[in-house]
This record gives C-alpha cells, structure tokens and sequence, in this order.
C-alpha cells in the first residue's frame, strides 16, 4: 500500500506543479486576510492592553488554521472533474489500494497547505511583529498538517457520496461558515468578550480547540493544558476522518 500510495502523491503533487495557479489562488484571501485584517485586530487588541506582538502572535496561527479549514475542504470539486472526467472509473480496474488512493490525495493535499502555511509565517516575521519560536511553528504546521489530512479526507468523502457540484458547494458553506465564526479565527471567544451562551457553543467546536493549541504553540506554552486538548481532538478528528475516506474510496471504487 505504500508503494500505491506513493504513485498517487507523486502523480498529484506533479499535477500541482505543473500548474501552480491554484495553489496562488489558494493563499491569496489569507493574505489579504494578513495585511488588511490583521492590523485591525491588531490594534483592536492594544485597546485591551496587549502588544503588537501578542496581537500577531494571536492572529497569525489562526489565519494558517483558516488556510487548512478552507483550502482542504474544497479539494473534493477536484475529484468530482476527475469522476466526471472518467478517471475514477479507469482507476477502478487497476490493482492500486483502494485506500491508497485517498492516503496518496489527502498527503498531497496537506503538504501543499504546510507550504503555503510556511508562506504566511514567513510573510509575518518578515513585514509584522510576529516573534514566535521555531518549536512552537514546527508543532503549529503539525497540527496544521493534521487538521489538512482530516478536511482533506471528508471533502473527498463528502464529493463522492453527493457527486454534485451543485450540492457539496452548498453543503460546504453551510458547515464552513459557522465553524469559522465559533472556532475564534478572526476574533479570539472568550469568557470576558463574548455572551455566556456564545462561548459556550464555541467551546463545543472541535475546531475552537485546534486553533488554540495554535497559538498556544506560537507563544510556546508547551504545558499539558495547553496542549492536550487540542491536540487529542485533531488527532481523533484525523483518524476518524480518514476512516470515513477509505470506506468511501472503497465502496466506490469496488
């Protein structure tokens, strides 16, 4: 299975060079995000009596988590051309693992959003005050890494279970936009800013855990409680994620 998995990588990373376009496409409303939005809540935190560091160092995980939230989760209108296309069905009579060609993907996929993700952290330190330490960006591309796999996985499920273009864009914006408001990615949820009812809800948000262990990691606060939840909430996401993938993969490409 690794060696399948290998070829499908190879075969769309190969794709993804030849024709950059989309992975330019892909970062650039982080990037406005970056340079237009992230000055406001800047200085909107220097009102609350934090520094321009805290205030990046606060914003910039969040934007590489959006990166993976948006980035990952529409890679399956991909796989709804090549079914469209044909190329599901010719893959169906070839002995590659089922499994390996959502593994082959979804890898693909996640290593394309850490180079972007890479981008963003670079673009921070070089033109803002972020100020983070290597270990706590290398832990922080992990865990972006991770979270890539698992919307990865359920894109590719959720396309070949709707096989619409008209649907799973709908479907996509409907879950998309409350996880981005409830997980604190443009404005952090907390006790003191928000209503009780408001951060209890985002307290249910998996994703509300994964973009805290985000910038905890940024400010490199290694302790168990900053990262223990987070971290065991992307890590069960991914599994469960991939799981759902590969029965899809296999069902239908039995």
């Amino acid at each position: 299975m690794l060696h399948d998995t290998w070829l499908i990588f190879r075969r769309d990373m190969l794709a993804a060079l030849r024709n950059p376009t989309w992975l330019a496409i892909g970062i650039m409303q982080p990037l406005l995000y970056l340079f237009f939005f992230g000055p406001l809540l800047v200085k909107a935190l220097n009102a609350q009596g934090l520094s321009d560091v805290d205030g990046w160092m606060i914003f910039t995980p969040a934007i590489i988590a959006q990166l993976a939230l948006f980035g990952s989760s529409f890679v399956g209108f991909g796989l709804l051309a090549e079914y469209r296309s044909g190329v599901v069905e010719r893959l169906r009579v070839t002995p590659v693992s089922r499994v390996a060609l959502l593994l082959g993907k979804v890898l693909a996929n996640a290593l394309q959003t850490v180079v972007q993700a890479l981008l963003i952290i670079a673009l921070a330190y070089l033109v803002f005050d972020l100020n983070a330490p290597f270990s706590g960006v290398v832990l922080s591309l992990v865990i972006v890494f991770l979270l890539s796999v698992t919307l990865a996985s359920c894109s590719y499920a959720l396309a070949l279970t709707l096989k619409s273009e008209d649907a799973f864009p709908a479907l996509l914006n409907a879950v998309l936009m409350p996880l981005l408001l409830l997980s604190g990615i443009l404005i952090p949820i907390t006790a003191g800013s928000a209503p009780d009812w408001l951060y209890t809800i985002s307290r249910i948000n998996p994703f509300r855990h994964v973009v805290d262990v985000e910038r905890n990691s940024f400010r490199g606060d290694f302790s168990m409680d900053a990262l223990f939840t987070g971290s065991v909430v992307v890590l069960v996401m991914a599994v469960l994620a991939i799981w759902w993938g590969s029965r899809t993969f296999q069902r239908e490409n039995a």
